[in-house]
């Protein structure tokens, strides 16, 4: 077996409820910084709450949560983003009329000494962000919603690097893309491997998890119900622990 690296998060026993719904139940979960964990399970298994715990949008029931070394408890999102965590959902959090460079500095803009925003500046950090994870963009004035979708992706995931991100959340991110598209989004996870940015991917789709993940954790009515390393699943294992809701941990 694998030896594991040091976590750069850890959860542990974390339970979730709301009203007479136990979304999460005694879950634990680490991920290391430059791994990639896959957190696979059906609709409804808990995946959605256990990401948004980490991320601070709800508190834990019970259960702790580590990160760099140190117990936390959030108090919004805000808290998490300040310590390095950030989430690029499905909808990405651009606003479709709106340049690159304005989307990639949103609620944080750069301005001159005179208070004026300074688009020169903003404009050229955006494209070399960008252009560093591979992706050409031809003008970053125009508005990100004429961009494909893998583009967008890019544009989420080099803003979260900016700011330094330490731990990233990646919530779907070859939905709805092209082959062209999501290939160019697998080879992003994987460059953020190398940078030494922990990622967890959340997917429904195995082959994708199984070309760049490290680890995989299945989630069932909101229990961990598998974790293990890349050399102990297949596409088999992961679909079987996935409909029958039993696995090792």
């Amino acid at each position: 077996m694998t030896t594991q690296p040091p976590p750069l998060l850890a959860v542990h026993d974390i339970h979730k409820r709301f009203a007479a719904v136990e979304a999460v139940r005694g879950v634990d979960l680490t991920v290391a910084s430059g791994q990639v964990v896959a957190l696979l399970g059906d609709n409804g298994a808990g995946k959605s709450t256990l990401v948004k715990i980490i991320a601070g949008v709800f508190p834990q029931d019970k259960g702790l949560l580590e990160f760099a070394g140190q117990r936390k408890k959030w108090r919004s999102p805000r808290d998490s983003r300040a310590a390095g965590i950030e989430v690029v959902y499905q909808d990405l959090g651009l606003v479709p009329w709106l340049s690159i460079a304005r989307n990639f500095f949103l609620g944080k803009e750069l301005t001159t000494r005179w208070g004026t925003l300074d688009l020169p500046r903003m404009r050229t950090i955006a494209q070399k962000c960008v252009a560093e994870l591979g992706i050409s963009l031809d003008d970053v004035d125009r508005p990100v919603g004429r961009f494909s979708g893998g583009q967008q992706k890019a544009v989420a995931i080099a803003r979260s690097l900016y700011f330094g991100v330490r731990l990233m959340i990646l919530d779907e991110p070859t939905a709805a893309l092209s082959v062209g598209e999501t290939r160019t989004v697998l080879r992003v996870v994987s460059d953020l491997r190398q940078r030494g940015i922990a990622v967890i991917l959340i997917t429904h789709n195995m082959h994708h998890a199984l070309e760049v993940a490290d680890r995989f954790v299945v989630v069932s009515e909101g229990k961990k119900v598998l974790d293990a390393n890349r050399d102990e699943v297949d596409h088999a294992i992961l679909e079987r622990t996935i409909v029958d809701g039993v696995g090792m941990v």
